[in-house]
């Protein structure tokens, strides 16, 4: 199995430019992709390929022959492969718009997009606490990584404080003697989820510390709002160094969020695997459609679900264990544990599941992940 092994960098101030410059062109010539494949989608019947999808090598050869133009002299100041690989990387989205695998692709913005670029992972050269990274030369690392292995798909990315350098490295599925449990886990916003062993792990976002960061956070953002409007020139707005001061604040605030709320998805899918059950069942999300209720969107978005769901995912896999989706219409919550009566309407509002048949009272979490622990497809 392929494991990601993240590790922190610690360039000097040149290095750190030529990294900007590589993170510069991997966007550029990436919304340049898209741009050509959107002019080619468009343009049916009048193009050269008559509206066919633009492959890889053709986008490519394209490529070279502009960056021998004076205009676009600036993108032989990288790494060849940083411009390829971002032409992949478009070409490879715009196939999984077409196949319904996911929405249209956009383009990155220089503010939005999260910066990162490609490492080629043949020339990517690893020795004690430093790392060779392409026309950036020999950056030290915070921490050590594996020497002598196969690297996959290495990418560079900067997170608002920090930069990082990802690696895939494959290795060995441990040998783990399993319980032959079946755990059940039914996951909501009240709690992040609730297990049919007794395990419940709270919402992180309910802590105190969570809470005065997102207070902190409105604060900021409406002093930032309040200086964008003094210092308005007609339609346009004048960023001040106040305003910079306060936009990196309000930067780090979401990356300390972020890390908060993606180290408790961690801590709670470890635990749930380290139990070594044989069996994991989770009910079927419906993202997509769960975020359209404007009232619960944001909950949802903070919760995290999705990815809850993606990394017990991949550490099941890891100790051989059944990760299974229970079907989408299932009554989990409906469904009563002690007898197997099924009722015909529960409101979101009744936290308590009480059975109309045998009179039983149980929390409706709880009763939800025994029901999905008792799953078979």
């Amino acid at each position: 199995m392929i494991l990601a092994r993240k590790v922190r960098i610690i360039p000097n101030k040149e290095q750190e430019q030529q990294l900007w410059k590589s993170v510069g062109t991997a966007r550029f010539i990436y919304n340049w992709t898209l741009a050509r494949q959107e002019e080619n989608y468009t343009l049916k019947g009048t193009s050269k390929n008559g509206g066919k999808f633009i492959s890889d090598n053709d986008l490519r050869k394209e490529l070279t022959i502009l960056k021998k133009t004076e205009e676009y002299k600036w993108l032989n100041e990288v790494s060849n492969n940083v411009a390829k690989q971002a032409v992949k990387d478009s070409c490879n989205a715009y196939k999984r718009f077409f196949k319904g695998q996911s929405e249209k692709p956009k383009f990155k913005s220089r503010r939005n997009c999260k910066p990162s670029f490609y490492n080629d992972n043949i020339k990517l050269k690893v020795k004690n606490n430093i790392v060779l990274i392409e026309k950036v030369g020999w950056v030290n690392t915070s921490e050590q990584l594996p020497i002598d292995v196969k690297y996959n798909n290495p990418r560079i990315s900067y997170d608002g404080k920090y930069w990082y350098i990802s690696v895939g490295i494959e290795v060995e599925n441990p040998v783990v003697e399993l319980t032959g449990e079946s755990v059940g886990i039914d996951v909501g916003i009240k709690d992040l989820a609730v297990c049919s062993n007794g395990m419940t792990f709270k919402n992180i976002n309910k802590t105190k510390l969570v809470k005065n960061l997102e207070k902190r956070l409105r604060r900021l953002q409406r002093k930032i709002s309040k200086k964008y409007e003094m210092n308005k020139e007609g339609r346009k707005f004048v960023k001040t160094s106040n305003i910079i001061k306060l936009e990196k604040q309000i930067r780090l605030i979401h990356r300390r969020l972020s890390n908060i709320r993606n180290n408790h998805l961690h801590q709670a899918t470890t635990k749930i695997v380290k139990t070594k059950p044989s069996k994991v069942v989770m009910e079927t999300l419906n993202i997509k459609g769960m975020m359209k209720n404007r009232y619960l969107s944001k909950a949802i978005a903070q919760q995290g679900l999705y990815e809850f769901k993606r990394q017990l995912d991949y550490k099941c896999q890891l100790y051989g264990i059944d990760f299974v989706e229970a079907d989408k219409w299932y009554p989990s919550s409906k469904t009563c544990s002690e007898c197997g009566h099924v009722k015909t309407r529960l409101s979101l509002s009744e936290r308590t599941y009480i059975c109309e048949d045998c009179a039983a009272v149980i929390d409706r979490d709880y009763n939800a992940s025994i029901n999905l622990s008792r799953y078979s497809a």
